[in-house]
């Protein structure tokens, strides 16, 4: 069996941004690593937690 040679990066580099898009439907928060290609996430606005609840 030959072992899987792909190398893993520990690179942790990357521009994270957060946003709250409300396109006429209800609002969602979006984050997003604008340094790569498809990699964001959405939620409703509603459902996230605010910045203290995570403190």
């Amino acid at each position: 069996m030959v072992p899987d040679t792909a190398a893993a990066s520990n690179s942790m580099e990357g521009e994270v941004i957060v946003s709250i898009d409300g396109d006429g439907g209800a609002e969602k928060v979006i984050i997003a690593d604008i340094t790569r290609e498809g990699a964001w996430i959405s939620i409703p606005l509603a459902e996230a937690a605010s910045v203290p609840e995570w403190r």
